[in-house]
C-alpha cells in the first residue's frame, strides 16, 4: 500500500497511499456515528480512548486502529439530510469569519499503525501533508500546512464550529484544536489522540490550568513531564492558539504509517 504523503484542503490535489494482529478481539467503548470499536485485549488502556475506532488491535510492537474518519459532532460539511449537518454562521477558530469550503465530509478507511512503545528518534522526520495522527474520536490530525510549505492562514475561515474541515476528496481533519473534544468529550488538558510516532496529544492547557504558548514548546511543540495518563513522565505534544498549532519541526518520535 502507498503512503499517504500529499494531501491538500481548499481547491486541493490528494496524492495517496498510506503484523500480525491478536485474534481475541472484545466489544468496548463508546461510538463514533457509525460503530462500536472492536478492541483487541492486548491493547494498553490508553488507546481504548480512542472511541472514534472501529477497531484497535496490537501486535505488540505497533498499535493498529481502523476508523472512517467521520466526525462524531455537527459540522457544515455534513449532507443537509445528515442529522449532524450544522447551518453554521458564526466565528470560526482565531476569531475569524466561517466561509464555508467547497467540499463534503465523505467516509474513509484509515489504517493507522503506531508503535506501542514511542522513543525518539535517532532522526527527527518532518511531518508530511495529510494525516499525521488520530483523534478520539477518529478524526485524523493535519499538520501547520495547507500545502508545501503554505500557511494555514487562507483555510482559518473554513473550519467549522468545532474547527475541523474537509479536504477536495472529503478527507475531514483538525489542523488546529479540536473543539469538540477540549469542550464536549474531554477537557481542555485532557488527551487528544496520538501522533503517527506513539506519543501523545494534549489540548492547550496544563492539568493546572496553564494556558500553553508555542514558545514554552520545544521545536516538535511538546515537552517531557507526567500526565493524569502517564504518571511516570513521557514526552507529548500539546495544542497551542499559535502557529504551529500542533507540530513545529517533525516527529519527535520515529513515525508508523497511515493507509487508505
Amino acid at each position: 500500500m502507498r503512503l499517504i504523503y500529499l494531501t491538500l484542503c481548499f481547491p486541493l490535489v490528494l496524492l495517496q497511499a498510506c503484523t500480525k494482529e491478536a485474534a481475541t478481539t472484545t466489544p468496548t467503548g463508546s461510538s463514533n456515528n457509525t460503530t462500536n470499536p472492536v478492541v483487541s485485549e492486548t491493547v494498553p488502556d490508553i488507546y481504548k480512548k480512542i472511541y472514534g475506532a472501529s477497531s484497535i488491535t496490537s501486535d505488540g510492537t505497533y498499535i493498529t486502529i481502523k476508523t472512517t474518519g467521520l466526525p462524531d459532532h455537527k459540522s457544515s460539511y455534513y449532507a443537509t439530510t445528515n442529522a449532524l449537518y450544522d447551518n453554521f454562521s458564526g466565528t470560526t477558530f482565531a476569531g475569524y469569519q466561517f466561509q464555508k469550503n467547497p467540499n463534503s465530509i465523505a467516509a474513509k478507511a484509515y489504517v493507522f499503525k503506531i508503535p506501542v512503545n514511542p522513543k525518539l528518534a535517532t532522526t527527527n522526520l518532518p511531518t508530511p501533508l495529510g494525516a499525521i495522527g488520530v483523534s478520539l474520536n477518529g478524526v485524523p490530525f493535519f499538520n501547520q500546512y495547507a500545502g508545501p510549505n503554505q500557511p494555514l492562514t487562507s483555510e482559518i475561515v473554513s473550519f467549522d464550529k468545532y474547527y475541523g474541515h474537509p479536504q477536495n476528496t472529503g478527507m475531514y481533519h483538525y489542523h488546529v484544536e479540536p473543539l469538540y473534544l477540549t469542550t464536549v468529550k474531554s477537557t481542555k488538558s485532557g488527551l487528544m489522540g496520538f501522533l503517527l510516532d506513539g506519543f501523545p496529544v494534549y489540548g492547550p492547557q496544563e492539568e493546572n490550568g496553564t494556558i500553553l504558548v508555542s514558545s514554552q514548546l520545544d521545536a516538535y511543540h511538546g515537552h517531557t513531564h507526567a500526565t493524569v495518563d502517564y504518571p511516570n513522565g513521557i514526552y507529548h505534544y500539546h495544542f497551542t492558539s499559535d502557529a504551529p498549532y500542533l507540530n513545529g519541526s517533525g516527529f519527535y518520535g520515529t513515525p508508523g504509517t497511515v493507509t487508505q
